[in-house]
């Protein structure tokens, strides 16, 4: 049988300076593993408020339709106050995301710049230079400068 175990001699010096580093790499690792609690519990806490935020939104939707469902012929009164109560309803919600840094974006050019934008449909148009933008379909959005999602837009197209 051979014998596997081997013995090395070490210094005093390296023998202390392998300990402190030792001893730095624990100190580093509990400060680590605290911060990251540190961390889970402020994520924690953020994605607590998104929703509360959120669900506030979805009250107010909730209430449109519980309305609508107990009023099955809703007056016209009801009718003329629908948009503002359901902008206000949209100004909330884009008032949670924006907290978040989350914000629309806003095109500047009337050609589609398709880092901003995707093309989802073509329109003829006689009036309008080639590849101009007519219509935005759907809303893109930004978190930071980071694209969530961008642009729908339905652009002209010459005959």
């Amino acid at each position: 049988m051979s014998d596997t175990s081997q013995n090395y001699i070490l210094s005093q010096n390296t023998r202390d300076l392998t300990l402190q580093k030792i001893r730095t790499l624990e100190k580093q690792n509990v400060l680590l593993q605290q911060s990251l609690r540190e961390q889970q519990t402020q994520s924690a806490a953020s994605a607590e408020d998104l929703f509360l935020e959120l669900l506030e939104v979805g009250d107010a939707l909730e209430a449109l339709l519980e309305y609508l469902e107990n009023n099955p012929n809703p007056s016209s009164e009801f009718f003329q106050r629908l948009p503002k109560n359901v902008g206000a309803v949209h100004r909330k919600f884009l008032s949670v995301i924006a907290k978040r840094q989350v914000s629309p974006i806003e095109l500047e050019e009337t050609q589609p710049d398709f880092n901003l934008c995707r093309v989802v449909e073509r329109e003829v148009r006689t009036d309008l230079p080639d590849q101009t933008i007519t219509k935005i379909v759907r809303q893109g959005f930004r978190c930071g400068e980071k694209i969530l999602r961008p642009t729908e837009v339905v652009v002209s197209k010459a005959e």
